[in-house]
């Protein structure tokens, strides 16, 4: 017997037709003999929709009222989930973040989870009672509702295993795992059987939609297992497991893309020490995050440095270097939205040679021209025109051996 965390999404509990699914799924995993606790989302379009109402009625809102609309779409599903429970004939009742308590701190709209209160959760799990938990949502030091942010419900059964010493926590989704590339651009792509935390971490930051980066880092921490499956498919999915768990490593187990990238370029700036803080502490202060930088020095004593940033903070960045500008001394500033990020990851890397010069090759042979590129110890990503990203993901993938594989 194991204690196993249930989370569903909300394309899972898009309406009642799935909410009774789910509750199938979830008497067939108890009736085989495992503890079970499930943490749901709103159903699909219910969140925006209670965000679109807050909008209208107050555009500069309190936030501590937007928490509490915000947080009522997984009360519903909470409460639907543990009706259809009890009509199978398995005791369960919901629960909201402030009943367990789900301790977080003050940041209403994005709050972090302090420490949960198990016992009376852990008492009813023992006498094979179902607790259906409303994910994203917690209870603030002043005792108000807070939310955890978009995709938070991730980050709340994680944490929910971690606090219930949970065997594993399954993350029910619309995919069937995790892919080697968007089964989109790629029809080869492949699921993978396991990945590690790190690896998951570097997809999910770089465009992966399929976990929350928050709940993976949480995970690794405590080292709870997730498994990623889909909810429509009783096939097992894509296990995130610590790397001493994969005996062998590829060189690469994913290609991952991201369109939400904005090119900056500050021509003409004076070569002299501190230039590059003078340029990146105005961005740093107002709170934008500056990701793959590249710096061209020339021969008559100026560089250029170039960078990117997230397409919603552009604008914004360019507002704040055009107010440094005296203080720069820059010669003008280039913008560019038509381009994409292409990462491969893999923590065989560290072990495997060649893994850059193979993405350069493959993207020369194709080509298409690289504009910045950027690097971790399980990372190589590149920033290349947008025009050519189903290209770019499409030969990597193949010049790495990912289409060889059988799913």
């Amino acid at each position: 017997m194991a204690l196993i965390v249930h989370k569903y999404g909300g394309t899972s509990l898009a309406d009642l037709d799935r909410i009774n699914a789910v509750a199938d799924r979830v008497k067939a995993a108890f009736d085989a003999g495992d503890e079970i606790a499930v943490v749901v989302s709103a159903m699909a379009g219910t969140t925006d929709q209670l965000v679109s109402w807050v909008r209208a009625a107050a555009p500069l809102h309190d936030a501590r009222e937007y928490d509490t609309v915000a947080a009522a779409g997984e009360q519903i599903t909470a409460g639907l989930l543990a009706l259809a429970l009890q009509h199978r004939g398995v005791t369960a009742r919901s629960w909201l973040g402030w009943q367990i308590p789900i301790h977080t701190d003050g940041g209403h709209g994005r709050a972090r989870i302090e420490g949960i209160e198990t016992d009376e959760l852990l008492r009813r799990i023992g006498r094979r009672e179902v607790p259906v938990v409303a994910g994203f949502q917690g209870l603030g030091p002043l005792g108000r509702i807070t939310t955890l942010g978009r995709g938070g419900t991730d980050t709340s059964a994680v944490a929910l295993a971690a606090a219930l010493g949970a065997d594993r926590c399954d993350i029910f989704t619309d995919v069937e795992g995790v892919f080697t590339a968007d089964p989109r651009v790629v029809a080869a792509a492949r699921k993978l059987t396991k990945i590690t935390y790190e690896e998951m971490l570097e997809l999910a930051s770089l465009g992966a939609k399929v976990l929350q980066i928050r709940a993976v880092e949480m995970a690794m921490k405590h080292q709870v297992p997730l498994q990623v499956a889909s909810s429509f498919a009783d096939t097992p999915g894509t296990f995130v497991v610590d790397e001493d768990d994969i005996v062998e490593q590829e060189r690469v187990s994913g290609i991952a893309y991201s369109r939400d990238e904005a090119k900056i370029t500050v021509m003409g700036v004076a070569d002299r020490p501190g230039v590059a803080a003078s340029i990146f502490g105005p961005l740093a202060d107002g709170n934008v995050n500056v990701d793959m930088i590249v710096q061209n020095i020339s021969a008559d004593g100026t560089t250029d440095l170039t960078f990117t940033v997230t397409e919603a903070d552009l604008d914004r960045s360019i507002a704040i270097l055009e107010e440094t500008r005296s203080a720069v001394a820059y010669d003008r500033l280039v913008a560019d939205q038509g381009v994409v990020k292409v990462s491969v990851i893999g923590v065989g890397m560290r072990s495997h040679a060649g893994v850059a010069q193979t993405m350069f090759a493959a993207l020369a042979e194709k080509g298409i021209n690289i504009q910045v590129i950027s690097t971790s110890e399980i990372k190589i990503s590149v920033l290349v025109s947008e025009d050519y990203t189903e290209l770019a993901v499409r030969s990597l993938h193949a010049a790495y051996g990912l289409d060889d594989h059988e799913p």
